[in-house]
Protein backbone atom coordinates (compact mmCIF):
# COMPACT_ATOMS: atom_id res chain seq x y z
CA UNK A 1 0.00 0.00 0.00
CA UNK A 2 2.85 2.39 0.79
CA UNK A 3 4.41 1.78 -2.61
CA UNK A 4 1.09 2.33 -4.35
CA UNK A 5 0.54 5.57 -2.44
CA UNK A 6 4.02 6.78 -3.39
CA UNK A 7 3.41 5.97 -7.03
CA UNK A 8 0.08 7.80 -6.94
CA UNK A 9 1.68 10.86 -5.34
CA UNK A 10 4.51 10.93 -7.89
CA UNK A 11 2.12 10.56 -10.82
CA UNK A 12 -0.06 13.34 -9.41
CA UNK A 13 3.08 15.48 -8.97
CA UNK A 14 4.17 15.11 -12.60
CA UNK A 15 0.63 15.71 -13.90
CA UNK A 16 0.17 18.80 -11.71
CA UNK A 17 3.59 20.08 -12.77
CA UNK A 18 2.87 19.68 -16.50
CA UNK A 19 -0.65 21.12 -16.27
CA UNK A 20 0.50 24.03 -14.09
CA UNK A 21 3.29 24.97 -16.48
CA UNK A 22 0.91 24.90 -19.42
CA UNK A 23 -1.65 27.05 -17.60
CA UNK A 24 1.04 29.58 -16.61
CA UNK A 25 2.31 29.72 -20.20
CA UNK A 26 -1.19 30.28 -21.58
CA UNK A 27 -1.95 32.92 -18.94
CA UNK A 28 1.16 34.93 -19.78
CA UNK A 29 0.53 34.58 -23.52
CA UNK A 30 -2.90 36.14 -23.05
CA UNK A 31 -1.49 38.80 -20.74
CA UNK A 32 1.14 39.70 -23.36
CA UNK A 33 -1.57 40.44 -25.91
CA UNK A 34 -4.00 42.09 -23.51
CA UNK A 35 -1.47 44.32 -21.73
CA UNK A 36 0.85 44.73 -24.75
CA UNK A 37 3.85 43.35 -22.87
CA UNK A 38 7.15 42.80 -24.68
CA UNK A 39 8.19 39.23 -25.49
CA UNK A 40 11.27 39.51 -23.28
CA UNK A 41 9.26 40.77 -20.30
CA UNK A 42 6.71 37.98 -20.77
CA UNK A 43 9.42 35.29 -20.82
CA UNK A 44 11.07 36.76 -17.72
CA UNK A 45 7.89 36.78 -15.61
CA UNK A 46 6.78 33.40 -16.99
CA UNK A 47 10.09 31.79 -16.02
CA UNK A 48 9.85 33.25 -12.52
CA UNK A 49 6.24 32.07 -12.09
CA UNK A 50 7.09 28.53 -13.25
CA UNK A 51 10.02 28.40 -10.84
CA UNK A 52 7.89 29.55 -7.89
CA UNK A 53 5.12 27.10 -8.79
CA UNK A 54 7.61 24.22 -8.99
CA UNK A 55 9.02 25.01 -5.52
CA UNK A 56 5.55 25.19 -3.97
CA UNK A 57 4.44 21.98 -5.66
CA UNK A 58 7.59 20.18 -4.53
CA UNK A 59 7.04 21.31 -0.93
CA UNK A 60 3.43 20.10 -0.94
CA UNK A 61 4.49 16.75 -2.41
CA UNK A 62 7.21 16.37 0.21
CA UNK A 63 4.71 16.94 3.04
CA UNK A 64 2.35 14.33 1.57
CA UNK A 65 5.18 11.78 1.21
CA UNK A 66 6.23 12.35 4.83
CA UNK A 67 2.62 11.81 5.89
CA UNK A 68 2.58 8.44 4.09
CA UNK A 69 5.47 7.31 6.32
CA UNK A 70 3.68 8.70 9.44
CA UNK A 71 6.32 11.40 9.92
CA UNK A 72 5.15 14.59 11.62
CA UNK A 73 5.79 17.19 8.93
CA UNK A 74 4.79 20.08 11.21
CA UNK A 75 7.50 19.15 13.73
CA UNK A 76 10.11 18.92 11.01
CA UNK A 77 9.08 22.28 9.59
CA UNK A 78 9.30 23.90 13.03
CA UNK A 79 12.74 22.37 13.60
CA UNK A 80 13.84 23.40 10.15
CA UNK A 81 12.73 26.95 10.96
CA UNK A 82 15.03 27.11 13.97
CA UNK A 83 17.93 25.65 12.01
CA UNK A 84 17.16 27.94 9.09
CA UNK A 85 17.27 30.96 11.38
CA UNK A 86 20.74 29.96 12.53
CA UNK A 87 21.90 29.35 8.97
CA UNK A 88 20.37 32.62 7.85
CA UNK A 89 22.96 34.65 9.71
CA UNK A 90 25.63 33.01 7.55
CA UNK A 91 23.61 33.23 4.35
CA UNK A 92 23.62 36.97 3.89
CA UNK A 93 24.83 36.55 0.30
CA UNK A 94 21.73 34.50 -0.55
CA UNK A 95 19.46 37.12 1.01
CA UNK A 96 21.27 39.82 -0.96
CA UNK A 97 20.76 37.81 -4.16
CA UNK A 98 17.02 37.55 -3.56
CA UNK A 99 16.56 41.20 -2.61
CA UNK A 100 18.58 42.42 -5.62
CA UNK A 101 16.75 40.03 -7.95
CA UNK A 102 13.41 41.31 -6.67
CA UNK A 103 14.31 44.91 -7.50
CA UNK A 104 15.75 43.94 -10.89
CA UNK A 105 12.36 42.50 -11.81
CA UNK A 106 10.33 45.21 -10.09
CA UNK A 107 12.17 48.07 -11.81
CA UNK A 108 12.25 46.26 -15.19
CA UNK A 109 15.99 46.81 -15.51
CA UNK A 110 16.47 43.71 -17.65
CA UNK A 111 14.36 41.19 -19.57
CA UNK A 112 15.06 37.89 -21.28
CA UNK A 113 16.61 38.54 -24.69
CA UNK A 114 18.28 41.84 -23.73
CA UNK A 115 21.93 42.47 -24.58
CA UNK A 116 23.60 43.66 -21.38
CA UNK A 117 26.97 44.26 -19.75
CA UNK A 118 27.07 43.20 -16.11
CA UNK A 119 29.72 41.94 -13.65
CA UNK A 120 32.36 42.02 -16.38
CA UNK A 121 30.32 39.94 -18.86
CA UNK A 122 28.72 40.89 -22.18
CA UNK A 123 25.93 38.79 -23.62
CA UNK A 124 22.27 38.00 -24.11
CA UNK A 125 20.08 37.39 -21.06
CA UNK A 126 18.57 33.91 -21.13
CA UNK A 127 16.98 33.83 -17.68
CA UNK A 128 16.41 36.22 -14.78
CA UNK A 129 15.72 34.66 -11.39
CA UNK A 130 15.54 35.78 -7.79
CA UNK A 131 19.02 34.39 -7.13
CA UNK A 132 21.00 34.36 -10.38
CA UNK A 133 20.98 35.79 -13.89
CA UNK A 134 21.96 33.54 -16.82
CA UNK A 135 23.94 35.41 -19.47
CA UNK A 136 24.99 33.85 -22.80
CA UNK A 137 28.23 35.35 -24.13
CA UNK A 138 28.72 35.72 -27.87
CA UNK A 139 31.23 32.85 -27.88
CA UNK A 140 28.51 30.54 -26.53
CA UNK A 141 29.57 30.51 -22.87
CA UNK A 142 26.68 30.48 -20.39
CA UNK A 143 27.54 32.69 -17.40
CA UNK A 144 25.70 32.39 -14.07
CA UNK A 145 25.86 35.79 -12.38
CA UNK A 146 24.69 36.04 -8.74
CA UNK A 147 22.34 38.97 -8.40
CA UNK A 148 24.43 40.48 -5.59
CA UNK A 149 27.22 41.05 -8.15
CA UNK A 150 24.98 43.29 -10.25
CA UNK A 151 26.50 46.48 -8.90
CA UNK A 152 25.87 48.29 -12.19
CA UNK A 153 24.11 47.10 -15.33
CA UNK A 154 24.28 48.46 -18.89
CA UNK A 155 21.32 47.50 -21.06
CA UNK A 156 22.18 47.92 -24.75
CA UNK A 157 18.70 47.14 -26.08
CA UNK A 158 16.69 50.00 -24.60
CA UNK A 159 16.32 52.54 -27.40
CA UNK A 160 18.20 53.10 -30.64
CA UNK A 161 21.89 52.23 -31.00
CA UNK A 162 24.70 53.94 -32.91
CA UNK A 163 26.48 52.39 -35.87
CA UNK A 164 29.96 53.83 -36.38
CA UNK A 165 32.28 53.18 -39.34
CA UNK A 166 35.74 54.64 -39.98
CA UNK A 167 37.07 54.53 -43.55
CA UNK A 168 40.74 55.24 -44.32
CA UNK A 169 41.67 56.81 -47.66
CA UNK A 170 45.17 57.75 -48.91
CA UNK A 171 46.36 61.36 -48.90
CA UNK A 172 46.44 61.31 -52.70
CA UNK A 173 42.65 60.90 -52.94
CA UNK A 174 40.39 63.92 -53.20
CA UNK A 175 38.52 64.22 -49.88
CA UNK A 176 35.44 65.92 -51.36
CA UNK A 177 35.06 63.20 -54.01
CA UNK A 178 35.47 60.46 -51.40
CA UNK A 179 32.89 62.07 -49.10
CA UNK A 180 30.45 62.43 -52.01
CA UNK A 181 30.82 58.76 -53.01
CA UNK A 182 30.47 57.52 -49.43
CA UNK A 183 27.41 59.68 -48.75
CA UNK A 184 25.74 58.38 -51.92
CA UNK A 185 26.38 54.82 -50.69
CA UNK A 186 24.91 55.74 -47.30
CA UNK A 187 21.77 57.15 -48.90
CA UNK A 188 21.28 53.97 -50.94
CA UNK A 189 21.66 51.74 -47.86
CA UNK A 190 19.20 53.93 -45.95
CA UNK A 191 16.56 53.29 -48.61
CA UNK A 192 17.20 49.53 -48.59
CA UNK A 193 17.37 48.95 -44.83
CA UNK A 194 14.30 49.85 -42.71
CA UNK A 195 16.27 49.06 -39.53
CA UNK A 196 18.15 52.36 -39.92
CA UNK A 197 16.42 55.07 -37.91
CA UNK A 198 18.68 58.05 -38.67
CA UNK A 199 21.52 58.65 -41.14
CA UNK A 200 23.95 57.25 -42.18
CA UNK A 201 25.87 60.50 -42.54
CA UNK A 202 29.51 61.25 -43.28
CA UNK A 203 30.82 63.48 -40.50
CA UNK A 204 34.05 64.24 -42.32
CA UNK A 205 37.73 63.85 -41.47
CA UNK A 206 38.21 62.13 -38.12
CA UNK A 207 41.98 61.60 -37.84
CA UNK A 208 45.22 61.98 -39.79
CA UNK A 209 47.42 58.89 -40.02
CA UNK A 210 50.93 58.35 -41.30
CA UNK A 211 49.73 57.35 -44.77
CA UNK A 212 45.95 57.83 -44.73
CA UNK A 213 43.07 60.07 -43.70
CA UNK A 214 40.19 58.57 -41.72
CA UNK A 215 36.60 59.54 -42.54
CA UNK A 216 33.85 58.77 -40.02
CA UNK A 217 30.26 57.68 -40.75
CA UNK A 218 27.55 57.35 -38.10
CA UNK A 219 23.95 56.15 -38.10
CA UNK A 220 21.21 55.37 -35.60
CA UNK A 221 19.66 51.90 -35.83
CA UNK A 222 17.18 49.74 -34.01
CA UNK A 223 18.60 47.83 -31.05
CA UNK A 224 20.89 44.90 -31.95
CA UNK A 225 21.01 45.97 -35.62
CA UNK A 226 24.05 48.27 -35.44
CA UNK A 227 26.61 45.56 -36.25
CA UNK A 228 24.77 44.40 -39.37
CA UNK A 229 24.47 48.00 -40.59
CA UNK A 230 28.19 48.59 -39.99
CA UNK A 231 29.07 45.48 -42.03
CA UNK A 232 26.79 46.56 -44.89
CA UNK A 233 28.31 50.04 -44.91
CA UNK A 234 31.90 48.77 -45.00
CA UNK A 235 31.15 46.36 -47.85
CA UNK A 236 29.25 48.88 -49.98
CA UNK A 237 31.78 51.68 -49.41
CA UNK A 238 34.70 49.40 -50.29
CA UNK A 239 33.00 48.33 -53.53
CA UNK A 240 32.18 51.94 -54.45
CA UNK A 241 35.72 53.19 -53.83
CA UNK A 242 37.20 50.28 -55.80
CA UNK A 243 34.84 50.98 -58.67
CA UNK A 244 35.89 54.63 -58.64
CA UNK A 245 39.55 53.64 -58.93
CA UNK A 246 38.84 51.27 -61.83
CA UNK A 247 36.53 53.71 -63.63
CA UNK A 248 37.49 57.28 -62.62
CA UNK A 249 35.08 58.82 -65.10
CA UNK A 250 32.02 56.87 -63.90
CA UNK A 251 30.07 58.05 -60.85
CA UNK A 252 28.69 55.71 -58.20
CA UNK A 253 25.16 56.75 -59.11
CA UNK A 254 25.70 55.61 -62.71
CA UNK A 255 27.08 52.28 -61.45
CA UNK A 256 24.00 51.81 -59.22
CA UNK A 257 21.66 52.42 -62.16
CA UNK A 258 23.42 49.68 -64.12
Amino acid sequence: MVILKLLAVLIAFWIARAVGRRLIKNAFSKAQVRRKMSAGRTKTLQSLAVSAYSYILFFITLVIVLGIFDINAAGLIAGAGVVGLAIGFGAQGLVSDIVTGFFLLLEKQVDVGDYVTVAGYDGIVEEVGLRTMQLRSFDGTLNYVPNREVGSLSNHTRGNMQALVDIAIPYTDNIDDAVSIIQTVCDDIKEQNPKIVEGPDVLGVQTFGTAEITLRIIAKTEAMEQWAVERDLRKAIKEALDEKQENPDKTYAEKSQE
